[in-house]
């Protein structure tokens, strides 16, 4: 026969994880002169007396935080491929791990609250309630250290931190020694950090254009309409300047955005003038004006954003 070319069928496949147990031999000396014995120390190993390598911790820690798999789960999974890992066992693990790991949650935490400029957010999670038959809600904080939006060279971060109720000493405690303007939602949570003068607020615009949206989205609220589209406006300039130095985000702002706030600031007053105080439209307006200093600081700030949208994408996948 004679070969004329070959097909080549391509089907992907998939090996299962296999664990192994590493062993590491040490063999024992003794001096025939003075019968002393020596031998090489025990390997070095992450958790004093344990018998789980770097690798496997790491294994189980990412399966139970990135891939939300609880640890009676993993066990269940382990015990499929012949292993018994019991429930108790992988949660001393983790909490062995904690500690392992709390250098670089410090040496983080120092890096972000280094910065002049924080975005901060919150969202609910559920958490376990042993013994109680039901889930509590607990909160996951993350605070964004991100200069990149103005040329900044220093590398972007988050902190997550994590409570089990939403009070205001918990953001107060967290942010303990920060120095500079912290841009987040309206919580008022956060006021006695303002209120202390040493961090500045910034609003979120993107919370402001939500009030409106949704009375947009219902057809029915030309009025909604028209805000949305002129915080568009503010929107459109922010995609121009992107990236750009700080100056020169600043002085674009002040030339092209500040008067656009202008004319938005007297239709706002003009409109809530015109409509009911107790409806909806009313109640958006109110939010926008409330927050006014706060929401126009980022006009002569080029280091602001215009709203608190990249943190919001960094707790996204958590929520």
């Amino acid at each position: 026969l004679r070969r004329l070319g070959e097909d080549v069928t391509e089907v992907l496949d998939y090996l299962p994880g296999r664990f192994r147990v590493l062993r590491h031999v040490r063999p024992k000396f003794s001096c025939r002169g003075c019968e002393a014995v020596t031998q090489a120390p025990a390997p070095s190993l992450p958790i004093r007396r344990g018998r789980a390598s770097a690798r496997l911790l790491a294994h189980v820690l990412i399966a139970k935080y990135a891939d939300h798999l609880p640890l009676y789960r993993q066990s269940e999974i382990y015990a499929r491929a012949g292993l018994d890992l019991q429930r108790s066992t992988l949660a001393d693990w983790v909490g062995h791990s904690a500690t392992l790991l709390r250098p670089l949650l410090n040496a983080l935490a120092r890096h972000v609250l280094a910065g002049a400029v924080l975005h901060a957010d919150d969202t609910p999670v559920p958490v376990l309630a042993p013994g109680l038959g039901r889930t509590s809600t607990g909160r996951l904080w993350a605070y964004l250290r991100d200069e990149r939006p103005y040329g900044g060279t220093t590398p972007p971060a988050v902190l997550y931190r994590y409570s089990p109720d939403r009070r205001a000493e918990h953001p107060k405690t967290h942010l303990a020694g920060f120095r500079g303007v912290l841009q987040a939602d309206g919580y008022t949570g956060f006021d006695g950090l303002y209120d202390s003068g040493q961090v500045q607020e910034a609003a979120c615009w993107a919370h402001v254009r939500r009030h409106f949206f949704e009375l947009h989205a219902t057809g029915q609220a030309p009025l909604a309409t028209e805000a949305v589209r002129r915080i568009g406006l503010l929107y459109a300039i922010e995609q121009d300047i992107c990236g750009q130095p700080s100056d020169s985000r600043a002085r674009q702002r002040q030339a092209r955005a500040g008067p656009i706030l202008d004319s938005l600031r007297a239709w706002l007053d003009e409109t809530l003038a015109r409509v009911s105080g107790r409806s909806d439209l009313a109640v958006a307006i109110r939010y926008a004006r409330s927050r006014w200093e706060a929401l126009t600081r980022y006009v002569a700030d080029g280091r602001l954003e215009i709203d608190n949208n990249p943190v919001e994408r960094t707790i996204r996948p958590l929520a």
